[in-house]
């Protein structure tokens, strides 16, 4: 009798530690896992490993798991029959199978889920080593099973679930409100183009090149922007940008007489189909905070400027020089202007 109740043991306890570990192995988050391996500790290191190719030790759990249940399912059987006798055998085996599946099934996988990261990393080194030992074993299974088994890894996250883990965060306490919101409208970067966020050309500033700074003297002065786009002869034909206060110092040197051109500067174009978030790099990249928007046939859409996309971050910026609170109300007639300059 004691023979067999310590067989039912070791195949209870085998049975939920094998449950608990595939549970566990399979809940913890792969990223979690990553960001504790670059503490560079032995257990956390070891998951890692398994984590990145997880099939194989899965596999070995569940051989572990058919051992015991296999093995110890014929040697309770066969001690059972000789103390019980063939009348008790029956009730015997359905205990035994109620045993297993709260005991060696239930309770351990409840558990491996809900403490999955630290249940992981104690049986981190012990899985490994097993998977080793186990690896002919798991090799032949994975030839067997590969024609079923094989497919596109998918992503470890995507986009949705990032969106979704921040409003739970939010939900929770965990993620301030003002940073939920920062992260939202950084994915919401690549939904809006240049021409989304511009200032549209019947709102924007502009000089003639071949001006006289004393002619334009109040223009300059009354403009609320730092940065202003010169022309030639229209605002389809634009030669660069100047420098407002690089014109209000040519005006207090004296300088009243000369041309807008001799303070212009280069100014690059872009289409009006550019992602904002490729206009952020184009503006990193050229280390330049004002841009020209072009249309599709090589007209000027608008302006717009590096502060007009970090509002898409941070929302609506506004500073002392600023006459209007949001000039974008502007920009959202631009669809009515556009099909009106047509």
């Amino acid at each position: 009798m004691l023979k067999l109740i310590i067989i039912v043991l070791i195949i209870l306890i085998g049975s939920a530690l094998c449950s608990a570990t595939e549970t566990a192995l399979l809940s913890v988050s792969p990223i979690k896992v990553q960001q504790l391996a670059q503490s560079k500790k032995t257990a956390a290191l070891a998951l890692w490993v398994i984590k990145k190719k997880i099939n194989r030790p899965i596999a070995t759990v569940v051989i572990i798991n058919n051992i015991f249940n296999i093995v110890g399912s014929i040697l309770i059987g066969n001690i059972a029959a000789s103390v019980f006798g063939s009348t008790w055998l029956g009730f015997f085996s359905a205990i035994l199978t109620f045993l297993v599946i709260v005991f060696g099934e239930i309770i351990p996988k409840t558990l491996g889920e809900r403490y999955a990261m630290k249940f992981s990393l104690i049986i981190a080194l012990p899985v490994k080593g097993l998977t080793f030992i186990f690896t002919p074993i798991v090799w032949f299974m994975e030839k067997i099973t590969s024609p079923f088994t094989q497919g596109k890894k998918l992503p470890t996250t995507n986009e949705a679930e990032i969106m979704f883990l921040t409003r739970i965060g939010y939900k929770e306490g965990v993620i301030e409100g003002d940073e939920a919101e920062m992260i939202g409208r950084v994915f919401r970067l690549n939904d809006k183009s240049a021409w989304d966020i511009m200032t549209p050309r019947i709102a924007t500033t502009y000089l003639y090149s071949d001006s006289i700074i004393a002619e334009v003297k109040s223009d300059i002065i009354s403009s609320q922007h730092s940065r202003i786009i010169v022309i030639r002869d229209s605002i389809d034909d634009v030669v660069g940008m100047v420098l407002k206060n690089e014109l209000l110092k040519g005006i207090i040197e004296g300088k009243e007489n000369q041309k807008v051109a001799d303070f212009m500067r280069d100014i690059r174009f872009i289409p009006d189909t550019l992602r904002v978030d490729f206009l952020l790099k184009e503006f990193q990249k050229y280390s330049q905070q004002l841009m020209v928007v072009l249309d599709e046939y090589g007209g000027v859409s608008g302006v717009v400027s590096l502060e007009d996309v970090l509002e898409e971050l941070t929302g609506e910026i506004v500073d002392e020089t600023d006459q209007s609170v949001d000039l974008q109300i502007v920009a959202r007639m631009r669809r009515k202007i556009k099909l009106k300059d047509k």
